[in-house]
């Protein structure tokens, strides 16, 4: 039967909210299919504001994959603000998609792409605005199934109670998998009903559902074992890898926000995958290996999305967009393509060390030179050799003062403050690294309009990264360093001006490494929190750190367990992680050892990038089948898998 639109009953009170304009859909490139012509339908949502969640590239890609399919229907929807929220709980408005405004429910599948822990509040509020039960274990067969994707689905346990299946990695092929997994089973006439589609789903060992796994915990609140509780479920679920990205040129039609967004332009994936080796970022861990899209599939999606959009900015995507192999030809091909036109390069992530001059040339040849950023992470050498961001104070020195011999006037710095091993001096280090960058601005540029502003966030240990056992450094102990080095440039009165210092305080971080690194019982607290008001805790305005421990220490006070517990607290070798049942193809051991390696301080333990030297045997390759693919045109190069 064909589902009503809630339009007509939303409309009338869109008049008494903020933004009401990002509710409304329309916008160009987006699909409204009808209803009864499809067997199988998406609600695909990013749990945060429509302006952040509108240009979120994998939502796009699934959008697009999803609708070109016969038979197959994907719309839209995003959390809804507590004005909202509170409007559509008195009017009977449940949770609804923007493009045809359907009710959540009514859905097959609800697919959660989860960037940040952060939203997992707002998760909660959607389910409940829909009419799902919050709890997996108590939805029937007219709930749809409710999926999550997204980095922070690599420890999906702190929502595992509220999520009935996970998908690790990229999402086009299994995107794709599971609907036809779900087609055949409704043409079958649903035997078994929702549990025997989980089993289904769960069998082939892409698809991981937790409640066909039991949790069991040691007296001092350490996890015994993850078993599985039904035959047929694998012992360990993999990710998924796209290994052709040359055969996935999406999105080639990207949705044009009628309300304004985080991001107004044209994003182009580059390549995926990143084996650089910083230790601290789960991103370049869970994403490898390097995978490549050819200079011909860029030229062609940036022609095709540029003319479908009419963006007038290309964003060049990666982990770190200078380093594809021929990422000159590429800048050089587009600029040639648009010079004269209103369209516009930019690689929004750059590192020091892949940085040129002819390079950023190229992507200002039809723009103005704003500024430039860089993101060396740590402030010491020491520090960086730490997290194995092997870039010395004479690579960025060179890099900037070339950059303002060249013109620019303003370099932005990104830096972490809690790392391990970190002391009060490696982050006054930072302090004298942005006046240096002044004062060689000054000298090779000889203008005193010389700007460096250093952007400060709190490190926070993720799972499947070399830093996965490390204790977190207490809050504060964070913002003490950070009050020092901000009175350090205070004092310096020759310089100091000259250097902007933005940063966070070190709470947030506390609740977000509670969230990343928690297990099964995390989720009473997060449901505690949301039943409390928690809504948007990625937005600093409406954030609590007092409500998360209140209601920590409630929800948690039967456990042996506490934030501290979940946070600042080392972890042992031999202790079992709440996301070990999940392959991400990394080896443990060989994190651990490079964990051990960032301990000891040990200079000559440096990791290389494996694009360019022997293979270091982090286990992904050969765990998953798969292998580097670098170009040009997409020619594999060695290493390719460990002998």
């Amino acid at each position: 039967m064909p589902v009503e639109s809630v339009f007509a009953r939303l409309e009338p009170l869109l008049s008494r909210v903020a933004k009401p304009i990002q509710y409304v859909g329309g916008e160009q490139n987006s699909v409204v299919k009808d209803w009864d012509s499809a067997e199988v339908r998406w609600a695909l949502m990013y749990p945060d504001a429509y302006e952040v969640g509108v240009p979120n590239q994998g939502i796009q890609i699934l959008y697009e994959v999803l609708n070109e399919r016969e038979g197959v229907l994907a719309e839209r929807s995003y959390a809804v603000g507590a004005d909202l929220e509170q409007l559509m709980r008195e009017h009977a408005v449940p949770q609804f998609t923007v493009d045809a405004h359907r009710p959540v429910r009514a859905f097959d599948i609800l697919g959660v792409s989860f960037a940040s822990e952060m939203g997992y509040t707002n998760l909660l509020t959607a389910l409940d605005l829909a009419g799902i039960p919050l709890h997996a274990t108590e939805r029937g067969e007219q709930d749809p199934i409710v999926f999550a994707g997204g980095h922070a689905a690599f420890n999906p346990e702190p929502v595992a109670d509220f999520l009935d299946a996970v998908v690790l990695g990229d999402g086009e092929e299994i995107a794709l998998a599971v609907t036809e997994i779900i087609r055949e089973f409704r043409r079958e006439g649903s035997p078994g009903g929702r549990t025997e589609l989980l089993a289904r789903l769960a069998a082939g060992g892409g698809v991981y559902v937790p409640q066909f796994y039991d949790v069991s915990y040691l007296p001092d609140g350490r996890i015994a074992s993850y078993r599985p509780n039904r035959s047929g479920v694998p012992w360990t679920v993999q990710k998924h890898t796209v290994m052709d990205l040359d055969s996935w040129p999406y999105p080639r039609n990207p949705i044009v926000p009628i309300a304004e967004s985080v991001h107004e332009r044209y994003s182009v994936e580059i390549f995926r995958g990143c084996t650089r080796g910083c230790r601290f970022c789960q991103a370049g861990m869970i994403t490898r290996p390097v995978r490549e899209r050819s200079k011909e599939t860029i030229s062609d999606m940036v022609d095709t999305g540029v003319r479908s959009s009419g963006f007038q900015e290309v964003g060049l995507l990666s982990l770190s967009s200078a380093d594809h192999s021929e990422i000159g030809d590429i800048t050089k091909g587009l600029a040639d393509s648009y010079e004269g036109t209103n369209t516009g390069l930019s690689l929004p992530s750059t590192r020091v060390d892949a940085f040129n001059i002819d390079l950023a040339n190229e992507l200002t040849r039809n723009g103005r030179r704003s500024g430039l950023t860089f993101a060396p992470e740590g402030g010491s050498e020491r520090m960086r050799r730490v997290i194995n961001k092997m870039v010395t104070e004479q690579d960025l020195i060179r890099t900037v003062t070339a950059a303002y011999a060249a013109g620019w006037r303003q370099v932005k710095l990104y830096f972490m403050c809690g790392l391990p091993t970190e002391t009060d001096e490696d982050v006054l280090a930072i302090g004298d690294l942005a006046t240096e960058v002044i004062r060689a601005g000054r000298q090779a540029s000889g203008r005193n309009d010389i700007r460096c502003t250093v952007s400060i966030g709190g490190f926070v240990p993720k799972p499947q990264t070399p830093f996965q056992w490390a204790g977190q450094t207490a809050h504060e102990d964070v913002d003490a360093r950070l009050h020092k080095l901000k009175e350090k440039l205070r004092a310096d009165r020759k310089y100091g001006k000259s250097v902007g210092l933005r940063y966070h305080e070190g709470r947030p971080s506390i609740i977000e490494g509670l969230l990343s690194r928690g297990d099964r019982r995390v989720g009473r607290v997060i449901e505690a929190v949301w039943a409390d008001g928690g809504r948007f805790d990625g937005w600093s305005e409406h954030f609590s750190y007092d409500r998360w421990m209140r209601c920590a220490e409630t929800a948690l006070a039967d456990e042996p367990v506490d934030v501290a517990w979940y946070t600042t607290r080392e972890r042992a070798e031999d202790e079992v992680l709440p996301w070990d049942h999940l392959d991400a193809g990394l080896d443990r051991g060989w994190l651990w050892q490079d964990w051990q390696d960032a301990l000891h301080g040990n200079e000559s333990v440096e990791v290389d990038d494996c694009r360019w030297s022997p293979c270091y045997d982090c286990g992904v390759c050969p765990s998953l089948g798969t292998e580097i693919q670098i170009g040009p045109n997409g020619r594999e190069l060695l290493p390719l898998s460990v002998s």
